[in-house]
């Protein structure tokens, strides 16, 4: 964004100059210093600075000059700029014209020539005035612009990508902001092509696919290299782990994940119970901490989604979805787990269309001063529930038990007690669902009996399932997905571990290959518990390393 200008006038050419080096000395790194010889010349200059939408912050102009005074130039430009701060320069004997253009011109000060020395006599004057000026100024936004229909699952696939992968953008809604039409037919775009994203450079994209959007926000698609110690698949607290572990003990780490950093712990607003933060810290921030420190000790980052895995001659080969192939030495699947899909009739018709499975938080703004559902009630909902009461009226929870006590830690019960927009419903649950093209009611079952609520957003968080469909048979898992390692091998998986030595205590039933973090077999369903598992995960690769 280009500085905001600071405009000198004087026709004195050798005064100007005094003044645009006194303002350059001290001003110049954060702001543009533009001069003019006239009123008339200034003017002219504010005309071509508004229509390139450039922000002018303060005017200081001499009273005496030809053609046009000071005061009649800053009357002017008054109406092209008016929240700029007005600035007279005065000899002694205009002083008089100085006090009377406080009102006419509604200047902000007036300094009487010479001001020697600045450092006393000009700075502290304008240091106030800038400093006023910059508490009312709001930049214009420069930044990722996202078109698209609120209840559209396209829309809100990107807007989700965009907020999981911690990328500021605003979003405009064509239905209701005249401004997103504006933009569309400004750019030439065509409004039944959406989502549409314009970027700061005045590029855009139309209807993106993921990896687009990631190459497009300077996410890295393509590996670096063919050959790695140690991939990891899934870049949640289980991999994250790992790559910070593996990276500081020398391996040639490779990290994939196809949608954003932290995984399912990435969107809790916070968490409370971490050790080492009293205060709790979100799980963006927990995330994002994590991938700076991987990636300071070395570990590389991949957006891709794994389609497949295979071992060859003791190698393992991950295929991604555009159809490369890397190998390594060692693999672990940290793919966590996705929330359960709701099986009632409407939920499959109005998935992303106000149903949305997590927090969402790229709904939390879209939601403001409405009253929204929300389904569960462990700390993942009890977490959500508090981020929506920051915008929603109101937020329903949704709970099929009793209370609130057998799944939610007491800290989040506490908290939810005591925010007023948040109501707890216990022994309820949703029936069905109905509306047009997107949510507009909820029949829900209840100790009363059944009640139609209206309702355009729910968010549910009912149970989790393993994302192990793209899994190999070779790798055993339980009845639901969740993949087997070590003594659970023998107990739960007769014959499926070949070698003479026993599985190590994370290692799957193909060699090599680890699991770590929610994904696994009866692991602890907890944050700290799956950095645990992927740090000491990286323990037995290098055990497994020394017998190849």
């Amino acid at each position: 964004m280009p500085k905001p200008i600071l405009l000198a006038i004087d026709d004195d050419i050798s005064v100007l100059e005094a003044v645009v080096q006194d303002l350059r000395r001290h001003y110049g790194q954060n702001y543009r210093i533009v001069r003019a010889a006239s009123g008339g010349a200034a003017l002219d200059i504010c005309r071509q600075l508004i229509e390139r939408e450039e922000a002018v912050a303060l005017f200081l102009s001499d009273q005496r000059m030809p053609g046009m005074t000071g005061v009649d130039f800053l009357e002017q430009a008054m109406a092209i700029y008016p929240e700029a701060k007005r600035v007279l320069l005065t000899a002694y004997a205009d002083t008089e014209a100085a006090i009377r253009a406080i009102n006419s011109a509604k200047i902000h000060y007036y300094l009487n020539k010479p001001w020697d020395p600045p450092e006393e006599k000009l700075y502290p004057v304008l240091d106030d005035l800038l400093e006023a000026w910059k508490q009312g100024y709001k930049a214009p936004y420069e930044g990722i612009r996202v078109i698209g229909l609120r209840w559209s699952p396209t829309d809100h696939a990107v807007r989700d990508f965009l907020s999981r992968n911690r990328i500021e953008y605003k979003w405009l809604d064509p239905e209701s902001m005249p401004e997103a039409v504006d933009l569309l037919k400004e750019k030439g775009l065509d409004d039944a092509k959406l989502p549409v994203v314009l970027f700061g450079d005045g590029t855009a994209l139309v209807q993106p696919t993921t990896m687009e959007l990631a190459t497009r926000i300077g996410l890295r698609v393509q590996a670096r290299e063919e050959f790695y110690d140690v991939i990891v698949i899934g870049a949640g607290p289980a991999g994250l782990g790992a790559a910070v572990y593996g990276a500081s003990e020398g391996l040639r780490t490779l990290i994939i994940e196809p949608d954003a950093i932290g995984g399912q712990a990435g969107s809790s607003s916070k968490i409370e119970n971490y050790l080492g933060f009293p205060n709790g810290l979100s799980g963006d921030e927990l995330a994002k901490r994590a991938f700076l420190q991987a990636n300071r000790l070395g570990a590389e980052f991949l957006t891709q989604r794994v389609t497949c895995i295979h071992s060859e001659n003791g190698y393992h080969l991950v295929h991604l979805s555009d159809g490369r192939e890397l190998t390594a030495h060692v693999c672990l699947i940290a793919t966590g787990v996705a929330y359960c899909k709701l099986e009632v009739p409407g939920a499959d018709r109005f998935a992303s269309a106000g149903v949305y499975y997590g927090a969402a938080k790229s709904e939390a703004m879209s939601c403001a001063d409405e009253e929204i559902y929300l389904i569960g009630g462990a700390n993942s909902a009890g977490q959500a529930a508090m981020h929506f009461s920051r915008y929603a009226a109101r937020v329903h929870m949704l709970v099929r038990g009793e209370s609130l006590t057998r799944s939610m830690s007491k800290y989040l019960i506490d908290q939810i007690a005591a925010t007023p927009n948040i109501v707890v419903e216990t022994r309820t649950e949703v029936v069905a669902m109905s509306g047009n093209d997107h949510l507009e009611c909820l029949t829900l079952k209840t100790a009363r009996g059944e009640e139609q609520r209206t309702a355009t957003s729910l968010f549910i968080f009912i149970g989790a399932a393993p994302k192990t469909d793209w899994l190999p048979a070779q790798i055993a898992t339980d009845e639901r997905g969740f993949v087997l390692a070590g003594p659970d091998l023998k107990a739960r998986a007769p014959g499926a571990w070949k070698l003479e030595r026993e599985p190590y205590l994370l290692e799957t039933s193909v060699p090599g290959i680890f699991v770590a973090g929610d994904v696994r077999f009866n692991s602890v369903k907890r944050c700290a518990s799956a950095v645990g598992e992927g740090s000491i995960a990286v323990q037995f690769m290098h055990q497994y390393l020394a017998t190849l």
